[in-house]
Formats: structure tokens, C-alpha cells, sequence
């Protein structure tokens, strides 16, 4: 029998990102092998990766990414996409046959612009038009499931370990200014390709490491807003969460953060700058439904950054390194080290306050 401190008990799932702050693109196989030294924080059911600048070539279109059960559920798909969109271009995405990836989905792609005359008939702006097409897919589409929608963006994820489905999906051969990673230990939601990280909306991705103890109640307040839950995992959520604050609301990320990871009443009324405890109460009483309780470390992607944050407690790990104009957020210092050696300014975010970092203006 195995005692105390011989057997190594993870925290559960593993997460990675890294940015260039300058806007260099970086090789999809580096976040691929970060996700090595992480291996036993996953145990097979589910790795997914975010990419940022991908599409170069597809800058100005969105690219939905959908899993399709069937051949015919594709062809209708496309009939309704036809119906709201131009399509510039349409393509299986291309993989990788590798033993340790099977029962794969068909897995397509579409570089798609919203057509002017539905927009206007709708009275919808580009962005609400996308996220409520995604919401039609995913709840009324059987057998389909949108997985990413934003602009010169993609999620690539499978059932199996992130070290894996990076090579499935040839990781090696796409190059991002920014990228986030996840390994899974589902605990109490099923392992299905559509229950791996990342989960996106728009330009939105999270990779999340932890349990959502709040999320009955954060999903009745975010599902009357228009969000459907449908993918199965309490991590789904925080995704709309965040789009419904930052782009619905108007907050900014830090005003966000404040909302899901809100400080304690009793850190709000010791805070000594009037103004800043006020807009704290402010957010705290208009969103009490967004509170994320339980323990979670995240990493938010978004066009042109990636926002870091652990729960306000700090129950899951996550650390930061920097080198040159790269950033890098993981779970394990260890992950950090296989992407940099030479990683400096390694530091542990404290619980609740969130690592922003952005690409400067015009840079990708």
C-alpha cells in the first residue's frame, strides 16, 4: 500500500497559455509540448487548444468550428448557414490519424460573414447576430455543436490527452500570437468531445481548472439572457459570463474579474480608496448571480490578450513567467519551463486578482 506523499494526487486538469506581446506568432507544437510535463493532471478524456492569429488569410470572417454526427447533419447545417451568411470558404479540418485519437466526429470548418439584409431585418449588430446563430446550432441542431466563432481564431479539441490531440490536429503547422491549453480530469461531467476545453463564444475562450459549486445558479441567471448550456460541463458558463459582462455589459476585464472572483464584503469595506470600494459594492450588488464559488484557476483568450485568474480562495494552482515579450500562465512551473528554460519573473497570481496582458496596438 502506497502511503501519504507516495502517490502523486493532482488538482485536477491541467491549463497552459502563452502570449507575445509584440505579436509574434508562435509554433501551435510549443503549447502542444508544454503540455507534457502536465500529463498525469489529465487522465485521457478530454485536451483542447485556443489559438489567436491563426487565420491571417481569414482575418475579417468568422470561423465556425462544428463537430457533425453525420453527413446529412452537415448538409442541413450548411443549408441553414446559407440562409444568414456568406460563406467564402468551407473545409474539413485537417487531422492527424493517430492510435490514440478515435471515435472522431466529422469536423469542419467555415470562414462565414453575416449577410447585411439579415442583419437588418433582425436589427442586430455582427456579434449578438454570430453568438445567437451559435445558440440555434447547439440546442436545436441534434448532432451538431459549434465549438468556436470568432474572428482569426480556432479551438481544436478531442477526447484524449492534450499532448495527443495537439498532434491530431497538426498543431505544428499553424502559428498564433497567442495560445491556451487543456488537460481534463472530468470528475463529475461526462468525457465527450464536446465537453473538452476550451469553450468558446466569439472571440472568447476559457481553459479552466477547478469546480463550479455556484454553477445552477450562474446558469438559470445567464440562460435568461438568451445562453443556452448545453455542452454538458459546468465550465461552459463562464465563457458566457464573461460575454455577456464584457461585450453585453460593457464592463472591463477587471471589472469582470471582480464579478465572478468578487473580494469578500468584509475586503470591499476595508478598502481605503472610496471610489474603488464603492464600485465594488456597486458590482457585487448587481450581480450577485455571477459569484463563481468553488475552487478555479482560468485562463480567459480574446483577441488580442489573455486574462489570468484563480478563485479568491487560490485553491488551484496556476503560476506566471515571463521572457522577452512573451508571457506564460500554466498550472506547473514545469510546463512553463518546456516552453522557456529560461523563464524569468516566476511568480503565483494572488486569489482573485486578475493577470491581464495584452498585445500592443496594431501588432496582429
Amino acid at each position: 500500500m502506497k502511503l501519504e506523499g507516495q502517490v502523486r494526487i493532482p488538482s485536477g486538469c491541467a491549463i497552459a497559455a502563452v502570449i507575445s506581446k509584440e505579436g509574434n506568432r508562435m509554433s501551435g507544437e510549443m503549447i502542444t509540448d508544454a503540455m507534457k510535463p502536465m500529463h498525469d493532471r489529465s487522465n485521457g478524456l478530454g485536451g483542447g487548444f485556443a489559438g489567436y492569429g491563426i487565420y491571417p488569410e481569414h482575418k475579417d470572417f468568422y470561423a465556425l468550428h462544428i463537430f457533425f454526427d453525420h453527413r446529412s447533419t452537415r448538409k442541413d447545417c450548411e443549408v441553414f448557414l446559407k440562409e444568414r451568411f456568406e460563406i467564402v470558404k468551407s473545409e474539413i479540418i485537417p487531422t492527424r490519424k493517430i492510435p490514440a485519437i478515435t471515435d472522431e466526429p466529422i469536423i469542419w470548418r467555415y470562414f462565414v460573414s453575416p449577410l447585411k439584409s439579415v442583419l437588418t431585418s433582425m436589427q442586430l449588430d455582427e456579434k449578438e447576430f454570430v453568438a445567437r446563430t451559435v445558440m440555434i446550432i447547439n440546442t436545436e441542431m441534434k448532432g451538431a455543436y459549434v465549438f468556436s466563432s470568432g474572428k482569426n481564431m480556432g479551438t481544436f479539441k478531442a477526447v484524449g490527452f492534450p499532448e495527443d490531440v495537439g498532434v491530431f490536429y497538426k498543431l505544428d503547422e499553424y502559428e498564433g500570437y497567442s495560445w491556451t491549453a487543456h488537460g481534463r480530469y472530468p470528475t463529475n461531467t461526462p468525457g465527450w468531445w464536446g465537453g473538452a476545453h476550451p469553450f468558446t463564444l466569439l472571440d472568447w475562450s476559457i481553459v479552466h481548472n477547478g469546480e463550479i459549486s455556484s454553477y445552477d445558479a450562474n446558469r438559470r441567471f445567464i440562460e435568461m439572457f438568451g445562453y443556452k448550456c448545453t455542452l454538458q460541463t459546468d465550465t461552459e458558463v463562464i465563457t458566457y459570463i464573461m460575454d455577456y459582462l464584457v461585450r453585453v455589459q460593457g464592463l472591463t476585464l477587471s471589472e469582470a474579474a471582480s464579478v465572478i472572483a468578487a473580494p469578500f464584503w468584509s475586503t470591499i469595506e476595508n478598502k481605503t480608496d472610496p471610489d474603488d470600494r464603492e464600485k465594488h459594492i456597486y458590482l457585487r450588488t448587481l450581480f450577485p448571480s455571477l459569484l463563481i464559488t468553488g475552487p478555479f484557476s482560468i485562463v480567459l483568450g480574446f483577441n488580442g490578450g489573455l486574462m489570468a485568474l484563480n478563485d479568491r480562495l487560490k485553491l488551484r494552482s496556476m503560476v506566471v513567467g515571463e521572457k522577452d515579450d512573451k508571457v506564460f500562465i500554466a498550472s506547473e512551473e514545469a510546463a512553463i519551463r518546456t516552453m522557456e528554460p529560461n523563464a524569468e519573473n516566476i511568480w503565483a497570481p494572488a486569489g482573485g486578482e486578475p493577470v491581464i496582458v495584452k498585445v500592443k496596438d496594431g501588432a496582429y
